[in-house]
């Protein structure tokens, strides 16, 4: 696989650096679903600060093969990871710039490549990894006001935003509850084809819109149904349900599909 081929040439550029303390690689790697159409992730960690610099992760990012491009991952939220394309061939590759510091806090625990005076699997054997779960208080406090908004576009016209609204709502809420109820990690929609139950994945397929009013308003409806499926299958007692604004919410979608 060129990624195991691209992963063990970045061991070999970067053993002998004295400031880098250790290379690791995660995602599909640890679960060994690599295939032609993964990417890589490789997290590298060096004694002083890189990621407050692009051009020093720039300059390690050309060490490991023929960079293409490579930028910084704000639009992700991660201003850590310089999102990279290489050729030669071809290959997505992620590098996550930490610190030995900013090693600790970790949502899966990588393969160690390089690891210096054995740090990293140090702080691996002393700390634990958490994937970071969604909080259905926080989704519940804003799934109706969503509705609503998504209402207002499309009764006004604007079928465009409502359509990529929907997108929003699958990646925010059903995505990551409908793969808690299938006990995966709530990756958003991330290999819900093939990790969904069939009844599952055919209810996620409903919420997907056409750009005309008649379909907008009936994945919304879907959307929803299947809400509602999911408080009654993961939510606790603890859960506080915003039922008034859930009756006066769907009065109001009543009153769009009736125009």
């Amino acid at each position: 696989m060129i990624q195991r081929e691209f992963a063990l040439n970045a061991q070999k550029a970067l053993q002998e650096d004295e400031d880098v303390i250790g290379l690791a690689v995660a995602g599909s790697w640890l679960t060994n679903e690599l295939d032609e159409y993964s990417d890589l992730d490789l997290i590298l960690v060096t004694q002083h600060r890189l990621s407050d610099d692009k051009s020093k992760m720039l300059e390690y990012a050309t060490r490991l093969g023929k960079l293409l491009n490579g930028f910084t991952g704000e639009h992700v939220g991660e201003p850590r990871v310089l999102i990279c394309l290489y050729d030669e061939p071809l290959l997505h590759v992620d590098i996550k710039f930490l610190t030995l510091e900013e090693f600790g806090p970790r949502v899966e625990d990588p393969i160690l490549m390089i690891d210096r005076d054995g740090q990293l699997s140090s702080i691996m054997s002393e700390t634990k990894a958490e994937f970071p779960y969604p909080d259905y208080q926080w989704i519940e406090d804003r799934f109706w006001t969503w509705i609503h908004y998504a209402l207002l576009k499309i009764g006004r016209g604007e079928h465009t935003e409502a359509f990529d609204f929907s997108a929003f709502m699958r990646m925010v809420v059903f995505g990551p509850l409908l793969h808690i109820k299938n006990s995966n990690q709530p990756r958003g929609v991330r290999k819900a084809e093939t990790t969904l139950s069939t009844e599952d994945f055919d209810k996620l397929k409903a919420t997907l819109p056409t750009y005309d009013k008649a379909s907008l308003l009936s994945s919304l409806r879907n959307s929803v149904k299947l809400y509602k499926q999911l408080q009654r299958s993961l939510f606790g007692s603890d859960i506080r349900l915003a039922t008034m604004t859930e009756e006066s919410v769907m009065k109001y979608f009543d009153q769009i599909e009736s125009k």
